[in-house]
């Protein structure tokens, strides 16, 4: 006889989550992390690789780190509560501001209201309100397009994100290198862990994003609910910089495949969820590719270990 599994590891309490049914909400929360993400880009202090510029995960949803207020009264957080559909503003000395996320209520008001209640508490905060990385240029105070916001579908958004955030803080716990946490990413909306190599790297490109994160060796291994370009919630994994063979892997499970248009090996939710222990799955692929990622691109032998828990973080 086996092992026993663990009820909540099972898929029947892993969602699906198929793209197009919630698509329009899946934008418009896109768009409000954003605006999380801009205030995380003015108030935090400068990281390597933009690491200030992310976002968490948290049990209550989408949430800056605490960011230091610029009136010098202490700090501050803005978070996007999935739980009560609300745009959280929060201080230190327990000041609360809350804006509701309902349906019909464009991203031009929600920004509005919560650089609003942000002045209220901390004084004013002068954002960059240019949408990053998405196919629309409506400045986030102008926009009245991205308004569809259905509670059901951000529910079953949020099960979904907890899960593959779990995941993903599993796989970096071994890892004795550098490693971010798991950041949620607002311009590409995405959960994400980086593991550094300690080599400095030649960005691909000259562009501000790719000048800053791309100048370290890295192996990143992540989770989206689906975009534009692909329809489909799945994990994903690659590596910056990689060798002309870094397609050629063969990963576990068995339903993980390099895909070309996307640059990236990924892994799609419903053949996570149809498995019989989901995050054993999802947890697998994501060894495998970093071990794939280690092994092509030459990183330290004992780093490459480390992410498969050996020697165990705690012995």
């Amino acid at each position: 006889m086996g092992p026993a599994q663990d009820p909540a590891r099972t898929s029947g309490s892993w969602p699906h989550l198929p793209y197009e049914p919630w698509r329009e909400t899946c934008d418009t929360l896109h768009a409000l992390t954003q605006l999380l993400g801009k205030l995380a880009v003015a108030l935090a202090p400068p990281e390597p690789q933009l690491q200030h510029a992310a976002l968490r995960l948290t049990v209550r949803g989408w949430e800056t780190a605490p960011l230091p207020a610029p009136d010098g009264s202490g700090a501050l957080v803005v978070a996007l509560d999935l739980r009560t559909h609300e745009a959280v503003v929060e201080h230190s000395d327990s000041r609360v501001r809350r804006v509701g996320l309902v349906p019909n209520r464009p991203v031009r008001d929600v920004t509005a209201d919560v650089l609003g209640d942000v002045a209220e508490l901390v004084g004013p905060v002068e954002i960059n309100v240019t949408p990053q990385e998405v196919p629309w240029s409506v400045p986030l105070d102008q926009d009245a397009e991205h308004r569809t916001y259905d509670p059901s579908h951000v529910a079953s958004y949020f099960a979904c994100a907890t899960r593959a955030a779990l995941v993903l803080a599993e796989l970096r716990a071994p890892y004795r290198g550098r490693s971010s946490p798991v950041n949620a990413w607002w311009g590409t909306f995405d959960l994400a862990v980086s593991l550094y190599s300690g080599r400095a790297a030649e960005p691909s490109s000259d562009d501000f994003i790719m000048r800053n994160a791309g100048d370290a060796q890295q192996i990143e291994v992540g989770w989206w609910p689906g975009d534009a370009r692909y329809h489909r919630a799945a994990f994903f994994a690659f590596a910056a910089p990689a060798p002309d063979d870094f397609a050629n892997g063969s990963l576990s499970p068995s339903a993980s495949r390099w895909d070309t248009d996307l640059g990236e090996y990924v892994l799609d939710w419903d053949d996570v969820i149809s498995s019989a222990d989901p995050h054993r799955a999802a947890l697998e692929f994501g060894r495998s590719a970093v071990d794939h990622a280690c092994s092509v691109c030459g990183w330290d032998p004992q780093l490459a270990s480390s992410a498969q828990g050996i020697p165990p973080p705690v012995h």
